[in-house]
């Protein structure tokens, strides 16, 4: 992608990746999904997360998987209320790049 993301973006993506599994999700598989939307190496998405955790959005446990342990992230009440403002946000910001963009006067999803 030829556009640079912002924390602030990351941090929704990570959020609401993260929101999908109620019981928590992995390191490695947030960063296959993340990489659906950007391209991200997971140098770039550990800091992120231990960001969100140290903001009380996420919170970790480790668990035993194949002998080795595997951290898993799980969303805070604190990280679904930073969700809902990055998604309020979101629409806001798509709808006024969609018209300089692409001229439109509303979006068409």
């Amino acid at each position: 992608m030829v556009f640079n993301t912002g924390s602030a973006l990351l941090d929704a993506i990570v959020l609401a990746i993260v929101e999908r599994t109620p019981d928590g999700t992995y390191g490695y598989k947030i960063t296959q999904d993340v990489r659906k939307a950007i391209e991200i190496s997971e140098s770039t998405l550990y800091p992120v997360l231990r960001r969100l955790q140290k903001d009380d959005c996420l919170e970790v446990y480790d668990q035993e998987c194949g002998g080795r342990n595997r951290r898993y992230y799980q969303i805070t009440e604190q990280g679904r209320r930073q969700l809902t403002l990055y998604q309020q946000e979101w629409g806001t910001y798509i709808k006024k790049i969609n018209e300089i963009l692409l001229k439109e006067d509303t979006i068409k999803l």
